[in-house]
């Protein structure tokens, strides 16, 4: 492997972490956002509803939960978010060694 190589594969993998860091952070900020009363309409809050909706979508429909039970759909968006960070960055990194 050259130096090359390891370095290219050392920068896509700190591109990936920041790409991941950024839909935790959206992700968090939609559950802050559920908590406290603001304009659903503002647009930054617009912003962050769209770009977490699709992502959230599939768990809610696989959860199925009632009126005024808590979403876990956060919580388990940040775990596969985790996990393909995980599993990108080992194959990324197993593919350079």
């Amino acid at each position: 492997m050259t130096l090359a190589q390891v370095s290219s594969a050392a920068y896509l993998v700190k591109i990936i972490h920041y790409v991941f860091w950024a839909l935790q952070l959206l992700v968090f900020a939609r559950v802050v956002i559920s908590w406290i009363p603001v304009n659903r309409y503002h647009p930054v809050v617009r912003l962050i509803h769209d770009a977490t909706e699709p992502m959230l979508r599939p768990f809610r429909r696989m959860i199925r939960f009632g009126p005024g039970a808590i979403d876990f759909s956060p919580l388990i968006l940040l775990l596969v978010l985790w996990i393909a960070e995980r599993l990108i960055v080992s194959i990324i990194s197993g593919a350079v060694r």
